[in-house]
């Protein structure tokens, strides 16, 4: 089945035209981010995630929606980060509360693991050993980050651990951390890389190409930046490969 996967979107209605050119894809995932645009108002924001919502609902695709950090604020965590837009903090609020049931941390497909920013095993050590008190394994990852969110959302708040400026910290959770630190978090026979490919977004790249590039060549393959959907840039899963596209 082929799978479109479309970066933080902030706000832009552009997601449409992706599936316009594809409308044979069976699957949609979005990366998080729905809101804090700097350039789009915060009405057509709100209108635009009322529209994924509806896409969701009413297509015949599998449609998944992730949490993204500018999403999280909003949601009574007790912190704001960059872009909050104060004068729309309830009209958003209300928005997200009612179609938590819709949207979700963590979705795994083949050895593909998406979410927003990634998943550093450091983090999660600590969030469920420490601070749960219970066991988290490779084998329900999904399961376990997902049902952590539902109970104790504010355990995935940036202040949580490490105090990184830009969340440049193998502490960070999957709403926070880079690139950088992700890769650090994941190395050795402990890591989660010999078993998933990482999808993210929360980082932005300019080019999707380039990205890719990068991904395969410095990353090794397991790691891939997918915030590209302010210059078109969008990827393609179909038959176990990743594919950057571009409007």
């Amino acid at each position: 089945m082929k799978t479109l996967i479309l970066g933080d979107t902030h706000g832009r209605s552009n997601w449409k035209q992706v599936l316009e050119a594809h409308p044979d894809a069976g699957r949609v995932v979005f990366m998080g981010d729905y809101f804090d645009s700097f350039d789009i108002s915060g009405v057509e924001q709100l209108h635009n995630f009322n529209e994924i919502i509806r896409f969701k609902e009413e297509t015949d695709k599998e449609v998944i929606m992730l949490i993204g950090n500018h999403d999280h604020h909003y949601l009574d965590v007790g912190e704001t980060y960059s872009g909050y837009k104060a004068a729309h903090k309830w009209d958003f609020n209300d928005a997200l509360k009612k179609n938590m049931h819709h949207l979700q941390i963590a979705y795994l497909l083949d050895d593909v693991l998406f979410t927003h920013a990634g998943v550093s095993p450091v983090w999660m050590d600590d969030t469920f050993y420490r601070q749960v008190k219970q066991s988290w394994s490779k084998n329900t990852i999904v399961e376990d980050l997902n049902e952590l969110y539902k109970v104790k959302p504010t355990l995935f708040n940036f202040s949580h651990l490490g105090w990184d400026p830009s969340g440049d910290s193998v502490e960070q959770g999957p709403m926070w951390i880079r690139p950088r630190s992700l890769m650090k978090s994941n190395k050795g026979d402990d890591g989660l890389k010999k078993r998933f490919r990482q999808v993210v977004g929360h980082t932005q790249v300019n080019n999707i190409f380039d990205s890719f590039a990068a991904s395969e060549k410095a990353m090794g393959g397991r790691y891939y930046l997918v915030d590209a959907m302010e210059d078109g840039g969008y990827v393609i899963y179909e038959d176990g490969e990743l594919k950057p596209m571009q409007l």
